[in-house]
């Protein structure tokens, strides 16, 4: 899964680690950066568009040889290195792409497989690079993340090639096909892959990300229980979101025998949320509420409205009876809220000076074999250990049991590691191509809030392709990126690969 944040902007912001500005690119890079954009922006573009057409979603039905959405997405990436007199190596759940033979090598290193998306949300289909709805912006799933960064790569590497820029190192660019679903497959090919000496994800932010937060979630399910009294009003379902790294956009109620001042309290809360908009039927003895807030990458959630939280808190005018429903929406209303710090959540809460406080975000609720599960994705930076913050959910949790009278059918707590690079070699000269090209001189070390693969990579840091003073759009229902920042990324990644290359 992708996880990723720009909510270190915040806590650990541009200049965290202010640099005196350094020498520029050199000549070569400057050169062929500005060649790569005069000889293949539209053919680029064009790639990019090519890309985003083959749904790359993972399916627990049809495995990855067999689903031709991967299959074809492969054979395109295939005739695309063909075309550009690239190599091409198939090694299953990773493909490569890469230019020159030196036993030295780079890697740059992103992913083709994408997430899901809702067709009713967007002007064109996601799977189709929309150029004409918003001027200026190339809208698609994938176009962020991370189709756009791929298209960007494979024509760096032949404006490269084009000009016979000397290379100290082959550049191997590394697509793998789940990154947003299961890192195992790519943790088994690492095992047996001699992965270079200097490696890149291409999959974050710029300036340069040395440090990530460490994905994390915490699951509380509640068993579904009869209601006693079937006159009073009650919850007969609550749920929400489509995947656990997005913040959700839309969540659902349904109070059973509603009373006309239950009715009335319930809005007059909701109207307190004016960046939320509500739709309220009543019918049957049945008022069906659903909440409409907006979606983004669950790493970044002051970015979003998280529309989970805020239908619980429009129904936190009534105590409800204790059924699966109504003892998630007291959950959440105790324990989580409408912020997005974990600070209601017992003593879980902190924050680490370089890579900003953990965030704590909704992004499903939904029913399974044991009940109805909350997930409450946790981005953990570093500063308290796994082995205390687990003690304290948990504590916090039992506290909320013995005070509430309700208990959970499961609980269940995943604890990622967060991860820094220190003194990476590469860090300066890639500094150097942002400082360069973006006129930003005083830009330094960012840490982000999510998990790429430069965590299972050797020497890995992260350059790009979203810049410092953006919404991340990756993971959302308007993804896109804009035809000026393509530009720029390809005159980026085009002098990172010379400078990088012989360092």
């Amino acid at each position: 899964m992708k996880f990723r944040s720009n909510l270190a902007r915040i806590a650990a912001p541009l200049l965290l680690c202010p640099l005196a500005a350094t020498a520029d690119v050199s000549p070569a890079a400057d050169k062929t950066a500005q060649y790569a954009v005069d000889h293949y922006e539209a053919a680029m573009t064009d790639t990019l568009a090519e890309l985003v057409q083959f749904k790359t979603v993972a399916s627990k039905d049809l495995p990855l040889e067999k689903n031709p959405e991967f299959t074809g997405f492969k054979q395109a990436l295939h005739d695309k290195a063909d075309e550009l007199g690239l190599e091409f190596q198939d090694h299953g759940y990773v493909v490569i792409v890469a230019l020159g033979d030196s036993k030295e090598k780079m890697g740059i290193v992103t992913h083709g497989d994408v997430q899901p998306a809702n067709p009713a949300k967007w002007k064109k289909s996601p799977f189709e690079l929309d150029r004409d709805s918003e001027p200026g912006k190339l809208i698609a799933r994938g176009s962020e993340d991370d189709k756009s960064p791929i298209a960007t790569a494979l024509y760096a590497m032949k404006a490269i090639k084009d000009r016979g820029v000397p290379m100290k190192r082959r550049i191997e660019l590394i697509v793998y096909l789940a990154e947003e679903s299961d890192w195992g497959p790519l943790k088994a090919f690492l095992k047996d892959y001699e992965m270079p000496a200097y490696n890149i994800t291409i999959d974050a932010d710029y300036p340069v990300v040395t440090a990530e937060k460490g994905w994390s979630e915490v699951r509380a399910t509640f068993a579904e229980a009869p209601v006693a009294n079937q006159a009073a009003p009650y919850l007969s379902d609550f749920h929400g979101g489509y995947f656990r790294s997005q913040v959700p956009d839309e969540a659902h109620a349904t109070l059973v025998n509603p009373t006309p001042e239950l009715v009335k309290a319930i809005r007059a809360r909701a109207a307190t949320h004016p960046k939320v908009t509500y739709d309220f039927s009543e019918a049957d003895g049945k008022l069906e509420i659903t909440a409409h807030g907006v979606a983004t990458h669950s790493s970044e959630p002051q970015n979003g409205i998280n529309a989970i939280a805020y239908l619980a808190d429009a129904l936190s005018v009534h105590q409800w009876p204790a059924n699966a429903a109504g003892a998630t929406v007291r959950y959440i209303n105790d324990l989580v809220g409408t912020g997005i710090l974990a600070e209601q959540y017992g003593d879980i809460a902190y924050s680490d000076d370089f890579m900003g406080p953990m965030t704590a975000a909704l992004t499903m609720v939904k029913a399974g074999d044991k009940g109805l599960t909350t997930h409450l994705n946790l981005r953990r930076p570093t500063g308290k250990s796994a082995i205390r913050l687990d003690k304290q959910i948990r504590t916090a949790i039992g506290d909320w049991q013995k005070k509430s009278g309700i208990e959970l059918a499961d609980v269940g707590v995943d604890l990622g590691d967060p991860y820094r690079v220190e003194n990476a070699q590469h860090v300066e000269p890639l500094l150097d191509v942002f400082r360069h090209f973006t006129g930003i001189k005083d830009a330094g070390p960012v840490a982000i809030g999510g998990s790429t693969n430069a965590k299972l990579l050797p020497n890995a840091v992260s350059f790009g392709p979203s810049m410092p003073d953006k919404a991340y759009t990756g993971h959302s229902e308007h993804e896109f990126i804009t035809a000026d920042q393509l530009r720029l990324n390809l005159k980026m990644y085009t002098a990172a690969m010379i400078e990088i290359g012989n360092l």
